[in-house]
């Protein structure tokens, strides 16, 4: 989308009357924002919501609902997992970077399990068992999975793997219309209103309004062409979402994004944070995004991805949303996994959430050299790929790439290949950059007075890389700080 209207802060002084007024107003009601109005109003603020639709939710109530957490939740203990906060954030630094913001993880990794049992305390369920399977989210109620490659290489020789997906106990889950996310919702939803947090829907925020100091002290926002004023006594929290449906700024800032939206939602504009740059806001990891790979990770697993060169480049058992980033960043979007048809049969028998993802080949032959003909790759590129595999894989071993021996067998006949090219999409994962508190911080390093910012609408754990459950973790826990420190005026 390209902006019609003005995001430069208006002076306080033109603002004739206040339409609406609270101690702390938040923009968006998705996680970040139903978590900082928690925590606003936990801390005595009076709390106003303003959000877009016409109801709680956001991009969260459509997710899987992974929160990611760890450093040993009464999950992780009773599906006899152990965890710590130190490898925590050893696996975290290491797969959301490079250049993580590492006080942000620290802090997050300290804090996981209270965080945890903070959710549980408002609400939300989460069972005590396991998904080993794999997949991009259990197909059952099971309330733990590897979600980030904890356990694939090279991860799991940087720190003590542990699965920290933490997804919210819910039956008949359909991802994108009602999913795990919804479980994650509504119980916080419902602890905001019980606390007197009060919300106004279809109100569409335009620009901050800022007193002679440069402090906010409200925003401008519309209600079906009606113009509102609202005041904010103590502070402002901006949790409105990525920009991954800005056009504009996904050219400018992540354009391998550009035409491939996935996993938000249209309100998703990045105005707020157009709005916290005409005061002179950070940004922070414009360019890291998240990228989805579509196609079945029980395929996945039983196969080999392979480049336009015919060159493996990836665990094929690691997190599938590293897979997608390797395949759009470093190999030009181009991707076909080769698998035979005892493998082909057993990945499409197995267990899954994604039967839309279960594709059918697009070459079958009975032979690599016919295969790689067909597939019209240069000669010897794919059978050397195979022949080295096979060699290795005979003893159950993968030294190239490092993955697990469980999954490592030869590739036989008949053998086919699923073209997975331009099979990608994503959400930009950065914004704002923010405090420990959730303070949006100016060019110049100092906090903006009166302004704070949590969720997609921030820069928060990912750097480059990403683990499903992050955007929901950090938007919840960063949200909660935000508002917590925007009642404190």
């Amino acid at each position: 989308m390209t902006e019609t209207s003005p995001v430069r802060p208006v002076p306080v002084d033109r603002i004739p009357a206040w339409d609406l007024e609270a101690d702390v107003v938040i923009a968006g009601y998705g996680i970040a924002g139903v978590c900082a109005a928690i925590g606003a109003a936990d801390a005595g603020a009076d709390v106003l919501v303003l959000e877009r639709t016409g109801g709680w939710g956001g991009a969260a109530a459509l997710a899987g609902g992974f929160v990611y957490l760890g450093g040993g939740t009464a999950v992780q203990r009773a599906c006899g997992f152990e965890d710590s906060v130190d490898d925590m954030r050893a696996f975290l630094t290491a797969a959301l970077g490079p250049g993580v913001d590492e006080e942000k993880i620290a802090a997050y990794c300290a804090g996981s399990v209270a965080h945890f049992d903070w959710l549980v305390g408002c609400g939300v369920p989460f069972k005590h068992e396991f998904w080993g399977e794999p997949g991009w989210e259990p197909p059952t109620d099971a309330g733990l999975q590897y979600t980030g490659g904890e356990n694939a290489a090279p991860f799991r020789t940087v720190a003590r793997p542990a699965p920290r997906g933490h997804v919210p106990q819910m039956s008949n889950k359909r991802t994108g219309e009602q999913g795990g996310g919804y479980m994650l919702m509504k119980p916080l939803a419902e602890k905001a209103a019980a606390l007197g947090v009060r919300a106004e829907y279809d109100v569409r925020v335009q620009t901050l309004v800022t007193d002679a100091s440069g402090r906010v002290v409200g925003l401008l926002a519309k209600r079906y062409g009606t113009d509102l004023a609202i005041r904010a006594r103590r502070g402002v929290v901006l949790a409105t979402g990525s920009f991954a449906h800005n056009d504009d700024m996904v050219r400018a800032y992540a354009p391998h994004l550009v035409g491939r939206p996935a996993a938000s939602i249209e309100e998703h504009d990045g105005r707020a944070i157009r709005m916290a740059q005409a005061l002179g806001a950070d940004l922070a990891h414009m360019n890291a995004t998240e990228v989805a790979f579509f196609c079945d990770p029980q395929l996945i697993a039983r196969g080999i991805l392979v480049n336009g060169r015919g060159q493996r480049y990836v665990p094929e058992d690691t997190y599938p949303g590293r897979i997608g980033q390797l395949t759009l960043l470093k190999n030009d979007n181009e991707a076909f996994l080769v698998i035979d048809e005892a493998a082909y049969e057993a990945g499409m028998a197995a267990p899954t959430s994604s039967e839309q993802l279960r594709h059918q080949p697009k070459w079958v032959c009975e032979t690599v050299a016919d295969l790689e003909a067909e597939m019209g790759l240069p000669e010897q590129a794919l059978q050397s790929t195979v022949q080295l595999y096979n060699r290795h894989a005979a003893r159950g071993e993968d030294p190239l790439l490092g993955k697990k021996r469980e999954w490592v067998k030869p590739i036989g006949s008949p053998v086919a290949a699923i073209d997975l090219r331009g099979m990608t999409g994503g959400f930009t994962l950065g914004g704002l950059r923010t405090s420990l508190d959730s303070e949006v911080l100016h060019v110049d390093g100092a906090p903006i007075p009166g302004l704070f910012a949590a969720g997609r609408a921030a820069a928060g754990l990912s750097a480059w890389g990403y683990c499903s459950g992050i955007s929901l973790g950090d938007g919840s826990f960063f949200g909660r700080r935000a508002g917590t420190a925007a009642a404190r005026g």
